[in-house]
């Protein structure tokens, strides 16, 4: 048996609640995220999305973190698009080799059982 550890979250952003002066955070500042510079633009890892009662949405991987989590708020195609407004937490874990997010990955959405993950899912 494989045994494996989930990081823990190198950073978590909350929702706010809407300001009315967001000109400097233009990033997804409709959904409530207006802090996405927390996270590396230049490193990659795991992406996973809570919502208010702490239950993992859906877990995501990327070669650079924020473009990806902006994509997801922006983007017509992201697996979230109709639970964006669901989403009250991200939690990013930075994982540099593309294997280990692989693996993390597949891992965090069988084992936490994420619930918009339709992709490498074993358990349903």
């Amino acid at each position: 048996m494989i045994k494996i550890d989930i990081p823990k979250a190198d950073v978590i952003i909350t929702k706010k609640k809407p300001l009315e002066d967001v000109k400097d955070h233009k990033i997804s500042s409709e959904y409530g995220f207006t802090d996405f510079r927390q996270i590396s633009r230049e490193k990659g890892g795991i992406i996973l999305f809570y919502n208010s009662k702490d239950e993992l949405l859906f877990v995501g991987k990327a070669r650079k973190l924020r473009q990806r989590v902006t994509k997801h708020f922006d983007d017509n195609v992201s697996a979230i698009k109709k639970h964006r407004d669901e989403v009250q937490k991200i939690a990013v874990i930075y994982v540099e080799d593309p294997m280990e997010r692989e693996i993390y990955e597949t891992y965090i959405i069988n084992k936490e059982q994420a619930k918009y993950n339709i992709d490498k899912v074993f358990y349903k």
